[in-house]
């Protein structure tokens, strides 16, 4: 028994830890979406029911944490690349690029900002992690260019701007998908060379009264405040 013992007390410690780790990290998504990036780490450690140290022992950076937290959706956007440039049609593999990296920020909400720290002046080790997936995004361009579906003027920083827009609107109305796949599908139709006019998907409820009106308050956006006069939830 004592044997017996001795031999599950390290594989119950082990599973405690990695009990530990998954709960720091949903609880680090959680406060990032609602507090931003430099939300206390104290912050993180209270929502996850841990000390200080516990949450150090396991990420001794918050860029280690970011990194860790939103690891899923950063390699969910790598195979989104990967997948992009095996596509036979480059554009079609844009387009899933695009669509697939706006679909997660709608679903994680503290994403965008973790997706916008790779940008320029992020830190140096995420500009190198970052260095492969620029060469890759500019390989996919400049094909989608050369089979006549890109405009032959977009350039791969046209991409990056467009993926910070649609991250800023999304900060701003986190709970509007309707707004985000409409901004999406806008975004394509201008990238396309013959600017195809195909239908945009169902527009959203807001409007600029509201968002003036809305902007200005307290509280910012809401789903309710964003909704036109007369229309129901």
């Amino acid at each position: 028994m004592q044997e017996s013992s001795r031999m599950t007390s390290p594989d119950r410690v082990r599973a405690d830890a990695r009990r530990n780790r998954e709960r720091v990290l949903a609880a680090a998504r959680a406060v990032f979406a609602e507090r931003g990036l430099d939300a206390p780490m104290a912050a993180v450690a209270r929502r996850a029911g841990v000390g200080v140290a516990t949450l150090y022992r396991h990420f001794p950076t918050r860029d280690a944490l970011v990194r860790e937290a939103f690891a899923r959706q950063r390699e969910t956007c790598s195979r989104a690349l990967a997948e992009a440039l095996a596509a036979a049609d480059p554009w079609d593999g844009l387009r899933h690029l695009v669509e697939t990296v706006c679909a997660l920020h709608r679903e994680e909400r503290g994403f965008p900002a973790a997706f916008l720290a790779a940008f320029p002046g992020a830190a140096p080790e995420q500009a190198r992690l970052g260095r492969r997936a620029e060469r890759d995004l500019a390989l996919l361009v400049r094909r989608a260019r050369e089979s006549g579906a890109l405009r032959p003027d977009f350039h791969p920083s046209d991409l990056v701007m467009a993926l910070v827009a649609h991250c800023g609107m999304v900060a701003a109305l986190p709970d509007d998908a309707a707004a985000s796949r409409r901004l999406v599908a806008y975004l394509l139709q201008s990238f396309r060379a013959d600017r195809a006019n195909a239908p945009l998907p169902p527009p959203s409820a807001l409007s600029l009264g509201a968002l003036l009106s809305t902007a200005r308050g307290p509280g910012g956006l809401s789903p309710s405040s964003s909704r036109r006069p007369g229309t129901r939830g």
